[in-house]
């Protein structure tokens, strides 16, 4: 008899793993710009605008891909 290989002997539970929201993307790449900026204050609202751009063409992209 035979024993398959592609079905494992016992299955190990997977770990979550953490997949930011769409939010905390365009906070995180938001915080980015303002430290390329120099931490600059005075600019968070094009910051934000800029980061929510910049992710939803991102997932245009894989949209499409």
């Amino acid at each position: 008899m035979r024993v398959s290989t592609l079905v494992p002997k016992e299955a190990k539970p997977m770990k979550p793993i953490d997949i930011p929201t769409v939010e905390e993307r365009i906070r995180r790449r938001a915080y980015e710009l303002y430290v390329q900026r120099g931490r600059l204050d005075g600019y968070e609202l094009d910051d934000w605008l800029q980061a929510e751009a910049e992710v939803a063409g991102k997932k245009a992209k894989a949209a499409r891909a």
